[in-house]
């Protein structure tokens, strides 16, 4: 008999040790939470910094008739301006956006199953960003020009309701630091919000003149940019 109860001590010792564990050591669950959370945003970076290098792809090595005089070759890259000019407003909108993504995640104490989801959605279109910026490079200057400039600026649409999902998945299901003030949280709320409508006007503006939807992506980029500073 004695032994018995000896196992069954022994039994029941591991079902409180996770208790015990939290008794003693009571940062041992944040810590978890912080290496977890650590763990997404380095994936995370790790795809966005894929997506900006596969951006250069765009630019093609320039092959001169002639084989290659000082005319020629400056002639050469001088007719590939569409690219250099998706390139570098590609460039520095993913960089902003990932500057914004690493922002929010300075305010996410712990993830769960549906935010990182919600993360892999944005993923997966700051992915397909340079399948658009390759298009729009290639018809900038012919009569398809109009649509090459929606399915660029339609696509930033996307990333920018991409980017609603994933806060308000944040802020609802209360996974954010409690050092984040209820202002902090409506000014950046309010600041999503004005994403998908202004990228849906570029869209539309790019069956007006593709430059005009091609300058409002950049000038969007150029408010996250200041926006995200003022955080």
């Amino acid at each position: 008999m004695g032994l018995r109860r000896g196992s069954r001590v022994e039994r029941a010792a591991p079902a409180g040790a996770s208790e015990i564990t939290r008794a003693v050591n009571p940062g041992a669950e944040e810590k978890k939470e912080e290496k977890e959370t650590g763990r997404t945003e380095a994936f995370s970076d790790g795809v966005f910094s894929i997506a900006i290098t596969l951006l250069v792809l765009e630019l093609k090595l320039p092959h001169p008739a002639d084989g290659g005089t000082v005319s020629s070759l400056t002639r050469a890259l001088l007719d590939q301006w569409p690219s250099y000019t998706s390139f570098v407003v590609s460039f520095f909108t993913i960089l902003i956006m990932w500057a914004n993504h690493h922002a929010m995640f300075n305010m996410v104490r712990r993830i769960d199953v549906p935010f990182l989801y919600a993360n892999g959605f944005l993923l997966l279109l700051v992915t397909f960003v340079p399948f658009p910026t390759s298009v729009l490079a290639s018809y900038l200057e012919t009569p398809a020009a109009p649509v090459a400039g929606a399915f660029y600026a339609g696509t930033y649409c996307l990333i920018a309701i991409a980017f609603n999902v994933l806060w308000a998945t944040a802020r609802n299901r209360r996974l954010l630091h409690a050092r984040v003030s209820p202002e902090m949280v409506e000014m950046r709320t309010r600041r999503y919000h004005l994403g998908p409508p202004l990228y849906a006007i570029a869209t539309a503006a790019s069956f007006i003149n593709v430059f005009l939807a091609v300058g409002i992506c950049a000038g969007l980029a150029i408010f996250w940019l200041i926006s995200g500073r003022l955080d």
